[in-house]
């Protein structure tokens, strides 16, 4: 089963004619499934319906994407933030459609500019048809499946966003895998709290399955684990290995950062420039975590995190910076290093 997550801008009425609506909280999903020579395929739309009020679901939207879909309803400032974040987040492959309101217009050559000068030049522009938009999607998918099967094969990352006892399962932890595979009975490592348990069972779309693999959102029952050792914030991953005897050395998926070096990649449409004691948020795999800029130079920041950062070790995706009283509040791209102390 390969999975492609879409990060979604735009309406409920175009996301339904893509996909079938499935859960209607904050962040709104629609799941198309069908079924293909090696098995099924699957289109999981992410609308974070409360945009632009709230940024944070909006990110994390982005965060479990590949690809993107923009309904351009108008010229704004909304949209101008969307589009940075989106290229900001490292999404370069995603359909625009053009669907002002009834008597009102929008001009596609001026649209296409801001997409070209935000840097989603890749990006296409299609006709209002769910069925044409669904059948591009899977075309994409086509276009992007050697990324989608490295990214399963990489180290498990797997942020957890809720948690909960379920009665004759136990302990549930439930959110995207973002790389790698977990699968049943596998011994799994929780940060920060280095808290460790067994993966007893795990559901994904209703169903019980043996493995769940990077785009799945997964419910994984714990064994022997402690709920004080899950938050909101959680990382699962696996245990680091260090076999001397087997030839075997296998690190821990992610760095932990307290402090960091941040060069920053402004976006195009962002004027601010950050200074030592600006409040910042990074948002990478499912974080959104608070920190304060020590020192500013040219784009290179020390920034000192309220809670703990992590980074994948290998092929880190990218770093989306934000400052919530910032317009558009998009700062844009970083390269996030660990610093000592």
């Amino acid at each position: 089963m390969v999975v492609l997550n879409i990060a979604v801008i735009g309406s409920d009425e175009l996301a339904r004619s893509i996909a079938k609506a499935a859960d209607q909280r904050d962040v709104h999903t629609y799941v198309n499934k069908e079924n293909g020579p090696d098995g099924a395929r699957i289109l999981s739309l992410i609308r974070p319906a409360k945009y632009p009020e709230r940024l944070p679901p909006f990110l994390n939207a982005l965060s479990t994407s590949q690809a993107g879909i923009i309904e351009v309803s108008a010229v704004d400032a909304t949209l101008g933030e969307a589009l940075v974040a989106f290229a900001s987040a490292g999404i370069r492959r995603g359909l625009a459609v053009i669907n002002p309101p009834a008597g009102e217009w929008v001009d596609e050559d001026q649209v296409k500019m801001l997409f070209k000068q935000a840097g989603l030049a890749d990006w296409t522009f299609e006709s209002n048809d769910g069925t044409h938009l669904r059948e591009r999607m899977y075309a994409l998918m086509d276009d992007i499946q050697h990324v989608l099967e490295a990214n399963a094969e990489a180290p498990l990352v797997l942020p957890v966003d809720q948690y909960f006892n379920v009665k004759g399962i136990g302990l549930v932890a439930i959110g995207y895998v973002q790389s790698g595979k977990v699968k049943v009975h596998d011994e799994v490592l929780l940060l920060p709290a280095d808290g460790t348990g067994n993966a007893k069972s795990l559901q994904v779309m209703d169903d019980d399955v043996e493995v769940a693999t990077a785009g799945d959102r997964v419910g994984l029952a714990l064994r022997n684990a402690k709920e004080d050792h899950l938050t909101g914030s959680t990382i699962i991953v696996h245990p680091p290995v260090e076999d001397k005897r087997a030839n075997v050395s296998i690190p821990l998926a992610v760095e932990q950062h307290a402090r960091s070096s941040v060069k920053l990649t402004t976006s195009p449409f962002q004027k601010r420039v950050l200074a030592a004691g600006d409040v910042i948020h990074a948002s990478v795999d499912l974080q959104f975590v608070v920190g304060r800029v020590t020192e500013a130079k040219e784009g290179n920041l020390v920034v000192d995190w309220d809670q703990p950062l992590f980074i994948r070790k290998e092929n880190p995706p990218s770093v989306l910076i934000a400052q919530l009283d910032s317009k558009p509040r998009i700062m844009g791209s970083a390269v996030v290093g660990l610093l000592d102390g």
